[in-house]
């Protein structure tokens, strides 16, 4: 049994991951690629998980993929290379205000160094790259997993970021067997709640419950729109069905809600069940707009701007490939109205806490 190996370790998905990938005995050792400024928070995980799969090995390599081979040691790479048979890239910078400097250096840049990487490994059986959903930036409409098209333009420099990442690991479609996820929206576990950061979903959570002295909560906007959002745990089961999979070779899948809720209704709920009332009125999209370009109003909501721009977006993902492939293995995507409950529930009891609020700049 080969070794699986990781970026974006000590992540929630690439921690989660792992635990799935031990509890179906798909492989018995990991290495983690971990930044210097991260090993701390990374033993600790490594520790966690272990604790829990006390016959499996998780090691730790320092090192930093935007540079040649990972930053890693000479000896590590002789030692490591020829051992992996799966690599799972995660690691990127998921900050919808990030700068596009920034974002381009670990998105962009960071992915062609994992993919030359990925090149020099003579046992490989399969390349994981995580992209997302939202490189379709501000086209519309239906958007098929099989297209990467550049949009006219992009919602964040995320976007644009992981559009010109995901550009690069098709390329290497001819001669790596590599599957490419495309996530929505993710929230936390949909039978725990379980999560490491509130952001996505939650910056509504969070302006939801900075409001409720009021006497009422409006409506933000009047949106058509639909709003994809995925528990943790779909992406989990699905990913590691996936990786095993010889039909999802060489293929990019959509793991989106294939019955996505409008954006109405999804916030009519969030209203609902934090504050027992249903929302009346509107407050105008615009005004919201403004309002948010304060940095103030943005900290005292707990809400970044860009979060507005997916609110009136008009695009559905079809999933027909990644269905296909994932009915075979009785893998479905939980509702997402269904499970908000438990979300709010885990929101609640941990909103407090500072290590889980994003720091809105």
């Amino acid at each position: 049994m080969g070794v699986h190996f990781f970026t974006g370790f000590p992540g929630f998905i690439s921690s989660q991951l792992i635990r799935e990938i031990f509890r179906k005995n798909q492989a018995q050792e990991v290495v983690v690629i971990v930044l210097a400024g991260e090993l701390v928070k990374a033993n600790i995980e490594k520790d966690s998980i272990i604790a829990e799969f006390p016959n499996c090995l998780i090691r730790i390599v320092e090192g930093d993929i935007t540079l040649p081979n990972l930053g890693l040691e000479n000896q590590t790479v002789q030692e490591v290379v020829p051992q992996i048979e799966v690599l799972w890239h995660l690691a990127a910078i998921y900050d919808l205000a990030v700068p596009r400097d920034i974002a381009w250096k670990v998105n962009v840049h960071g992915t062609t160094m994992v993919n030359d990487f990925v090149r020099s490994l003579p046992n490989l059986r399969r390349y994981m790259y995580f992209s997302t959903a939202y490189v379709a930036g501000t086209r519309e409409g239906v958007l098929k997993e099989n297209e990467l098209v550049r949009p006219p333009a992009f919602k964040n420099y995320y976007e644009e970021t992981k559009y010109e990442a995901e550009h690069r690991v098709e390329d290497l479609k001819s001669e790596i067997p590599l599957t490419i996820i495309r996530p929505g929206i993710v929230s936390g576990h949909s039978e725990t709640g379980e999560t490491i950061k509130f952001d996505g979903p939650y910056f509504f959570l969070n302006m939801v419950d900075k409001l409720k002295w009021l006497p009422f909560i409006p409506y933000i906007g009047q949106s058509t729109s639909t709003i994809n959002v995925v528990p943790v745990d779909y992406i989990i089961n699905a990913s590691t069905y996936l990786v095993d999979e010889k039909c999802a070779e060489g293929k990019t899948l959509h793991l989106t809600d294939p019955n996505p809720h409008p954006v109405q209704a999804v916030y009519r709920t969030m209203v609902k069940l934090l504050t027992s009332q249903s929302p009346k009125g509107q407050f105008p999209l615009i005004l919201a707009k403004v309002s948010l370009r304060v940095p103030l109003i943005r900290k005292k909501l707990g809400v970044e701007q860009e979060t507005l721009d997916y609110l009136t977006w008009n695009a559905h993902f079809d999933t027909t490939e990644a269905v296909a492939i994932l009915t075979k293995g009785g893998i479905t995507c939980p509702d997402f109205i269904d499970t908000m409950p438990i979300m709010i529930d885990f929101y609640l009891a941990h909103k407090e806490e500072k290590n889980y609020q994003i720091q809105i700049k």
